[in-house]
């Protein structure tokens, strides 16, 4: 549905004369910062374990072929690495990574100016990396590094469903 969306174009992919019609890729929409922060419109959700662009799509919106809105509001350009990893795929993942997921990946400390305490238990913005010798640096594990990682991916925003319908009509003509 996505790229069916697109205006054609005649392009010949082999530079042999053999010219095809393909969707003109090359156009790109991007949802504005200021729609993105507009609270009316969207909504705060973290992903659950084992959810996907389109088992969302369809338990929010009832297609699953809307998950590209999904994934355009979320500026998700690689769902297979911007999107959080289930349970079972982070912890094939971590142990690959890592030869010990206990050893210490950092060490950090509040920063000495700006914000002293997070927004809520997943922020971590008013901590600075630094050395290990610094005063009052705390270590931080090569897993716990990796939660936050995948912990940042699970919040994500959701268009409310009686927007749906005006965003892909705004995304057709803007598209062509």
């Amino acid at each position: 549905m996505y790229f069916g969306q697109f205006p054609k174009m005649v392009y010949d992919i082999k530079g042999d004369n053999n010219y095809k019609v393909v969707p003109n890729i090359f156009r790109r929409i991007k949802v504005k910062n200021k729609m993105r922060d507009t609270v009316p419109l969207l909504d705060k959700y973290a992903v659950q374990d084992g959810e996907t662009p389109e088992s969302l799509a369809y338990k929010v919106y009832g297609n699953a072929s809307y998950h590209w809105i999904i994934l355009l509001l979320n500026n998700i350009q690689n769902r297979y690495y911007d999107w959080p990893l289930s349970n079972i795929a982070f912890n094939a993942y971590i142990n690959e990574k890592y030869d010990d997921i206990n050893g210490i990946h950092h060490y950090e400390k509040i920063q000495s100016s700006g914000k002293k305490i997070g927004d809520g238990p997943e922020d971590f913005s008013h901590k600075i990396e630094c050395n290990s010798t610094d005063a009052g640096a705390g270590a931080v594990t090569n897993l716990e590094y990796e939660i936050r990682i995948q912990d940042k991916k699970r919040l994500i925003k959701l268009l409310d469903s009686k927007y749906v319908e005006m965003f892909i009509e705004e995304f057709r003509r803007l598209i062509r």
